[in-house]
Parts: C-alpha cells; sequence; structure tokens
C-alpha cells in the first residue's frame, strides 16, 4: 500500500525517525545510569511498547488504571501509574490485574481511600509519593514538611508500602524566562528537578523516615523537553533511579518551539486533503484541509501561532513557507498563504501537529510508513482507557 491509498485525514509514523527517537532516549538512560521507564499516554501501542522494551526500557509508564489494564493484558509486567489513583473502583481494578502496578499518592485523603483496599485483600500495594518541584500542579512541594509527615503516614498505614518519590517537570512546557535561551531554560528546569527530587529524598532520610536509604529508593522524573539536560549525580548516596519521559517517540511542534527537538526529529504527521480554497478581501488565499480540531486538536505551541505545521517538504521535514493553519472548525483546518497558494483542491499535504499525545487518543489506527509506502498499520490499543 502507498500513502495515495489511504484516506484522510490520517496519522502517519515515519518508521526510521521513530525508531532513531527510540534509540537516542534508551542510549540516554544507559549513559546516565538510569532506568528508562517510558510513558505509553503518548503512543498507547503495544507495538511501540514493545520496541521500547526491546531495546532496554525496564517497565512503562502509565497515566490511568484503564491503561494499566491494557498493557497488562498484552503481557507487561511492571507498571508504575504516574498519577494519584483515587477511589475504590480504580484501586479494585489494579488488583484484578496480572501484573505488578505501583501508583502515585499526595494526599491524606487519597492514601486512606487506597490503603484499605489492599488491606482487605491482604495485599500491600508500592506507592511514590508525588512530589512538585516547580510545576504548581499535584504533589506535595518538595521543600514543604507535610512530604515527611505524608511519609511517616505511608510506613505506618497496612496496605502500602512506600518505594520512591515522582516527579514532573511540567514547568520544562513554560519556555524561556527573560533573557534565558531556550537550551539554557531547559537546563535549568533539569537541575532544578534533578536536585529538589534528590534533596526531599535527603530530607526524609534525614527524619528517620525508614523507607527512604540511598540506594534501595526510586527517585522517578521525566519531562520530554528537559530530559536530555539530565546529569545524574550523586548527592548524599541518592540517586536519580529512572526517568518517564512521553513525548519523545514522535516529538512535535511544541517540542520543536522549545527547543527540544528539531523538525528531522518529528515522527508523526497528520495526512490531509484540500477540500477547497478561496481568496480573501485582503487578497490572502485561503485554503482548507479535511483536518479539524477532531484530530489536530485546538492546542497552540510555543514560539509560534497556529494550529500545526504544514510541511513543504515532507521527506526533508521543511515547513511551508508562508503558509499558517489558522484556525481549526470541528472537521476543517482554515489555511492562509499571504500571496499565491500553490496547494490545489484535491493535494495531500502532510501537517506536524502541536500535540502529538492528544492527536493519537483522536484515532484508532495510525499507520508505520517508509517514505511513501505504508509498512503496517498500527493500533493505538489504550484509545478507549479513559478511567
Amino acid at each position: 500500500m502507498l500513502l495515495e491509498d489511504l484516506p484522510t485525514p490520517c496519522l502517519l509514523i515515519e518508521r526510521r525517525r521513530l525508531m532513531q527517537n527510540l534509540d537516542r532516549m534508551q542510549a540516554h538512560a544507559t549513559a546516565q545510569a538510569v532506568a528508562l521507564r517510558p510513558h505509553v499516554k503518548t503512543h498507547k501501542s503495544i507495538h511501540i511498547a514493545r520496541e521500547q522494551v526491546a531495546r532496554g526500557a525496564q517497565g512503562l509508564t502509565l497515566a490511568k488504571p484503564s491503561e494499566a489494564a491494557v498493557f497488562a493484558e498484552a503481557g507487561f509486567c511492571n507498571l508504575r501509574i504516574a498519577y494519584p489513583v483515587v477511589g475504590p473502583t480504580a484501586h479494585e481494578q489494579l488488583l484484578g490485574l496480572k501484573a505488578q502496578v505501583s501508583f502515585c499518592v499526595d494526599t491524606t485523603e487519597g492514601l486512606h481511600a487506597a490503603a484499605p483496599v489492599y488491606a482487605a485483600h491482604d495485599r500491600t500495594a508500592d506507592v511514590l509519593l508525588e512530589v512538585d518541584t516547580g510545576y504548581g500542579r499535584t504533589g506535595v512541594p518538595w521543600d514543604h514538611a507535610d512530604l515527611v509527615a505524608l511519609a511517616r503516614l505511608v510506613e505506618e498505614t497496612p496496605g502500602v508500602r512506600l518505594v520512591g518519590l515522582l516527579t514532573h517537570a511540567g514547568q520544562s512546557y513554560d519556555g524561556p524566562q527573560a533573557g534565558e535561551t531556550a537550551e539554557a531554560a531547559l537546563q535549568r528546569v533539569a537541575h532544578e528537578e534533578r536536585d529538589r527530587l534528590l534533596e526531599a529524598a535527603q530530607r526524609l532520610h534525614e527524619a528517620g523516615v525508614a523507607a527512604a536509604q540511598p540506594g534501595a529508593f526510586e527517585l522517578s522524573l521525566g519531562a520530554t523537553p528537559s530530559i536530555y539536560h539530565l546529569e545524574n549525580r550523586s548527592y548524599a548516596g541518592f540517586r536519580i533511579t529512572e526517568i518517564r519521559p512521553g513525548t519523545y517517540v514522535f516529538m512535535d511542534g511544541t517540542q520543536v518551539g522549545l527547543g527540544a527537538a528539531t523538525w528531522q526529529d518529528c515522527a508523526l504527521t497528520v495526512m490531509a486533503t484540500v477540500v477547497s480554497k478561496r481568496r480573501d478581501a485582503t487578497g490572502s488565499e485561503r485554503f482548507y484541509v479535511d483536518a479539524g480540531k477532531k484530530i489536530l486538536t485546538s492546542d497552540r505551541r510555543a514560539g509560534a501561532d497556529g494550529f500545526g505545521t504544514l510541511l513543504y517538504n515532507p521527506a526533508a521535514m521543511v515547513p511551508m513557507p508562508h503558509a499558517r493553519l489558522v484556525k481549526l472548525s470541528e472537521e476543517h483546518g482554515w489555511g492562509q498563504v499571504l500571496g499565491g497558494a500553490t496547494l490545489a483542491v484535491g493535494d495531500r499535504v502532510r501537517i506536524v501537529p502541536n500535540h502529538a499525545c492528544v492527536t493519537v487518543h483522536t484515532r484508532s489506527t495510525c499507520y508505520l510508513v517508509d517514505g511513501e509506502e505504508v509498512q503496517a498499520s498500527l493500533s493505538v490499543d489504550a484509545r478507549d482507557a479513559v478511567t
């Protein structure tokens, strides 16, 4: 099958770029002496997860119990939910999985809701305290006394076992501060995330939390933009033990805008068809493609306007000059070109999405391609995992 045989809109994954991204991240994890536990919410694909494990990934990261169920059923046995799991239904689901599953807590309420479920089944769940190292979302602030108190409470509570700390440097998506380069911003965030997590572990150790022992306490971090700036180091005997990037498998317009990737790293594109073309009163030419909010999403990216990047030369990943996707309807992408557009009705275009994770979630199938050849169709296996 060739690209011209596919219906549009559809998602294409360039196999060569995908494999290069997988190899590069595994090499980085090995060089920093950390386990790679990739976040599979980006691709939701059993096939790609197997490729990651075959290269050395030591388990998978997931966003929710229903995702864990999909990958456990496929035979993956070392799963970590990097999210505060709350509610008896969710924990009953985890209990039924034929896999080792750990999850996060960051409140006493969440702990008290989880522990009795496992204790009632004479089971002990591995939990990590989620730590906020600067993002300001979920997680106990890394320098707050509540972290020690919650760690002690976990150790005193039947049904759970404290195995480590986990954080996410979501602030790496904020971009540079005033007077800062993109690279300096990512390096700053990577160092802050690492150092604050190490200091939090040391604080627990000094407070007498039994589980917080250097060499035996898991310290998990990760966000694709800053992950390649991680330089692991020892602090009072503690070291980062694992990384959990997700978007690195495909990269996207946001990663390029942040300086974490180049267009040539982007493995995922949306293929669309030009369905209409008009010239407006300003003299600009508008064209419309069959890819709208339902596939490209309404996410913006750092450093640019628009809802995705149109490619002039997909083989070389060269963006189309002077053309932008300025608006999205549900089923239409609104393109604009200053002057005359070279695109004609019926032409096919390739678009790098701003946010790969959300884009993949809109489809049930992606196509693995090599140039103009379609090599395989890949199921988005965990697409329906929403709880």
